[in-house]
C-alpha cells in the first residue's frame, strides 16, 4: 500500500510540474493578447521579438492553410497525448528525467489545445530571427514540448548506456 501512495504523491509533483507549464502559458498569451493587436510587436533586441501571431496548423505552421479541420484533429491528438501521459505518469512517477519530460510535454500539449478550443489557433509570439535567417515564432507551451522531447531522447539514451 505504501508504494501505491509513494506512486500518487510523485504522480501529483509531476501533474503540478505540468499545472505550473500551462498557467505560465497560458498567463504570457493573456499578456500578449491584451498588449499587441494580432501582427504587432516589438523588437527587443537585434534578434528577438515580441510579436502576436496566430498558427492555425501545428509546428512550423503545418497545416494552417487547411479548411478548418485541423483545429479538431490538433484537438483529438492533443487530448489523447494527455491521456497516454496521464497513464504514463501514473505508472512511471519514480523515473525523475521521464517524468518531468512527460510532464513539460503535458503542460504544454494542453496549453496549445485550450487555445485551439477557444480561438481554432494557437497564439505565438517569441520570434528569433538572425540576418536573413527566421525562426517560426512560438510560445511557452511549444518551449515546454521541446525540453520535453529533449528531455526524452536523452532519457533513451540514458536507458540505453545503463543497460549496456
Amino acid at each position: 500500500m505504501a508504494r501505491k501512495s509513494s506512486n500518487s504523491a510523485g504522480m501529483l509533483q509531476w501533474l503540478g510540474l505540468a499545472l505550473i507549464v500551462l498557467i505560465a502559458d497560458q498567463f504570457t498569451k493573456v499578456l500578449v493578447v491584451g498588449y499587441y493587436p494580432l501582427g504587432g510587436g516589438t523588437s527587443l533586441t537585434s534578434f528577438f521579438n515580441l510579436v502576436r501571431v496566430h498558427n492555425s496548423g501545428a509546428a512550423f505552421s503545418f497545416l494552417s492553410g487547411a479548411s478548418g479541420w485541423q483545429r479538431w484533429f490538433f484537438s483529438v491528438i492533443g487530448v489523447l497525448a494527455a491521456v497516454l501521459i496521464v497513464w504514463l505518469l501514473r505508472s512511471h512517477a519514480g523515473q525523475k528525467l521521464f517524468s518531468f519530460a512527460l510532464a513539460c510535454i503535458l503542460g504544454g500539449a494542453i496549453g496549445n489545445v485550450i487555445d485551439r478550443l477557444l480561438y481554432g489557433h494557437v497564439i505565438d509570439f517569441l520570434d528569433f530571427h538572425w540576418h536573413s535567417w527566421h525562426f517560426p515564432a512560438f510560445n511557452v507551451a511549444d518551449s515546454a514540448i521541446t525540453i520535453g522531447a529533449t528531455c526524452l531522447i536523452l532519457d533513451e539514451l540514458l536507458r540505453v548506456r545503463r543497460a549496456r
